[in-house]
């Protein structure tokens, strides 16, 4: 039997079109989850890999969704394969038990590993430099401006939060802080 994992690694991300290529492979079961593949402790990848038995394929569209450091990739892929399932990787190909097969899957994880790792490092960079600017804030930047919350307070001289909240579209939790901070 063919089994599908799908993976992204935040709850904003979308499963759509793993879930498609997985279906349009013929996968009859599929596991998807959102959940961060540093983790090793995924909990629906841990419930698929103890259902695989001999015979059985899995299914995944990229080998970032699998596993993200190589020796986990490799590891996990040995293991499959000691019991007779097969590894089907959309992007690579079918990963075969053979010293050519786990040779190129070996050097694909490596290429994974390293391209994860050089996300990372380019994503910590550009935060170093946009830290050394005056302005720089980390975090989300704040949805309403200044004078959006000045002109909701006015309002809320004379109307209710409710009220305020219909007119202006500034939640009532958002307002009370305002409110808070402004006194």
């Amino acid at each position: 039997m063919k089994y599908g994992y799908a993976r992204v690694s935040t709850v904003s991300q979308d499963l759509e079109s793993q879930l498609q290529a997985l279906e349009s492979e013929g996968c009859k079961k599929i596991y998807s989850e959102k959940f961060t593949g540093t983790k090793a402790d995924r909990p629906e990848f841990q419930t698929l890999l103890s259902e695989l038995k001999q015979g059985d394929t899995l299914v995944v569209t990229k080998l970032d969704r699998f596993a993200r450091s190589a020796s986990d990739a490799i590891q996990i892929v040995r293991e499959l394969f000691e019991r007779g399932v097969k590894v089907h990787i959309l992007n690579m190909g079918l990963i075969e038990n053979t010293p050519t097969g786990r040779l190129i899957f070996t050097i694909m994880s490596g290429f994974a590993e390293f391209e994860r790792d050089m996300i990372v490092e380019r994503t910590q960079e550009g935060k170093a430099i946009a830290k050394q600017r005056e302005d720089f804030r980390e975090g989300r930047p704040k949805k309403y401006g200044k004078k959006q919350l000045e002109h909701a307070m006015k309002l809320l001289e004379t109307n209710s939060y409710k009220q305020v909240e219909a007119l202006t579209g500034i939640s009532k939790s958002t307002l009370i802080r305002a409110k808070k901070s402004a006194e």
